[in-house]
């Protein structure tokens, strides 16, 4: 396969404001691509925006609204007349035992992390399918592996898995490509934002096994990984052991796992 040029490309990125997804505005653009840019924080976004070349996007809309996803695909396409690349990034975490969360908190989770990536990929797939473009969405170690504590969080991850597994199965004939990127913990900040078990704040403090990634680290393999077309990226030391071990020795991963994670949960 050939190796895809982003040089004057247009790529929608979700999430843009912050983090992972402002690492990969600024790695695409540096790949010569025009970037669409999505947050539902407006003013970060706008700040976001003027570090970018001239002639980026800025997109204030929320995911988790099918008539907003629907918008800001047709935005893209209007503004530069062509959509090239969709990069679902934005997601929500949570924090607490399956005991202690209120099921709302799982739908949200849901709502955004699986059900705001389908939306937006419905929207753009015709685009894509006529540029011959490329999809990515990003999953976690907990896209394939268990994670204490975050039961909603690793359902909506798997749930990308399958749900683009199977889409690539679909358009892989008609030129598109479909990426799957799982990795373990990035200093993104997502960690401080995590829900509760009763939706507000997460009050236990997170911890992490193998440490963080640094997401401008992670956005460059990203962006390289979709260029040479991979279909599944685990992008660092930590996803990869994960990958394996989960795969060779399930119980061995759940006890370390656990043992690591449990902390955040221990009563005083």
């Amino acid at each position: 396969m050939a190796r895809r040029d982003f040089s004057g490309k247009v790529i929608l990125i979700t999430g843009a404001a912050g983090g992972l997804g402002a690492a990969l505005c600024h790695r695409f653009a540096a790949a010569g691509a025009r970037i669409a840019a999505m947050d539902l924080d407006g003013e970060r976004l706008n700040a976001l925006v003027t570090t970018l070349p001239a002639g980026t996007l800025s997109i204030a809309g929320n995911i988790d609204d099918p008539a907003a996803c629907q918008a800001a695909i047709d935005q893209t396409v209007a503004h530069f007349g062509a959509l090239d690349g969709l990069i679902n990034n934005a997601g929500i975490s949570h924090r607490s035992l399956f005991l202690d969360t209120d099921p709302a908190v799982i739908r949200r989770v849901m709502e955004v992390n699986f059900f705001g990536a389908m939306q937006m990929t419905h929207a753009a797939l015709p685009h894509l399918i006529e540029t011959r473009g490329a999809v990515a969405a990003i999953s976690s170690v907990a896209g394939y592996a268990p994670l204490l504590g975050r039961a909603g969080y690793c359902a909506s991850k798997h749930a990308l898995l399958g749900f683009f597994d199977t889409l690539r199965s679909e358009v892989e004939d008609l030129g598109v490509g479909v990426t799957l990127i799982c990795p373990s913990f990035i200093a993104t900040g997502i960690g401080r934002a995590a829900l509760g078990g009763q939706g507000g704040s997460a009050t236990s403090a997170r911890i992490t096994a193998g440490g963080e990634s640094s997401p401008d680290d992670i956005a460059q393999r990203i962006v390289d990984a979709l260029a040479q077309g991979q279909t599944l990226l685990l992008p660092d030391r930590t996803s990869r052991l994960a990958w394996w071990i989960r795969k060779i020795a399930p119980g061995f991963y759940a006890r370390t796992m656990k043992r690591r994670v449990g902390a955040e949960y221990l009563k005083p």
